[in-house]
């Protein structure tokens, strides 16, 4: 890369689809700034996964029974806009999951409620307010909004 100081190298990969030409999915790229890097592939779609289909970036290619990646040398403005785009759609995805698993235990929680009146006494048995779930559901998905990588910390 020295000889280009404005360039990156980005990096494709894609499934083999042995009914399909080849669909090229972004998985990053490297730099004079940033010289390696680890892609991961265990959560690429495959080829019929994907609504929209992005078989130009290395032409139309015959139907291919192997995984195939990709490399092409592009100018480092656009890779880093492409790979914000690809970071902010992972992070909305993330974001999606995560409400819809909170929304599914808060369900699932609530349908066990029973009043106090109801309640059978068992010394074994915790009993949680459905109020405390619900208030940590909210902080949670609050604190979620606000940075989604908040949990990492």
């Amino acid at each position: 890369m020295r000889s280009y100081p404005n360039s990156a190298v980005t990096v494709y990969f894609s499934w083999p689809d042995p009914t399909a030409p080849p669909n090229w999915q972004f998985l990053g790229y490297i730099s004079n700034a940033k010289p390696s890097a680890i892609f991961k592939i265990s959560t690429l779609k495959k080829n019929h996964e994907f609504e929209n289909s992005n078989l130009g970036i290395f032409g139309v290619g015959k139907i291919s029974h192997v995984a195939q990646i990709g490399v092409s040398v592009e100018p480092i403005g656009a890779i880093e806009q492409q790979a914000a785009t690809v970071t902010e759609a992972t992070s909305n995805t993330f974001l999606e999951f995560v409400q819809k698993m909170l929304t599914s235990f808060l369900n699932y929680v609530s349908s066990f409620s029973v009043t106090q009146s109801q309640m059978t006494p068992n010394p074994t048995e915790n009993f949680v307010p459905l109020s405390a779930i619900q208030g940590w559901y909210e902080t949670f998905e609050r604190r979620l909004q606000q940075n989604p990588n908040f949990w990492k910390a």
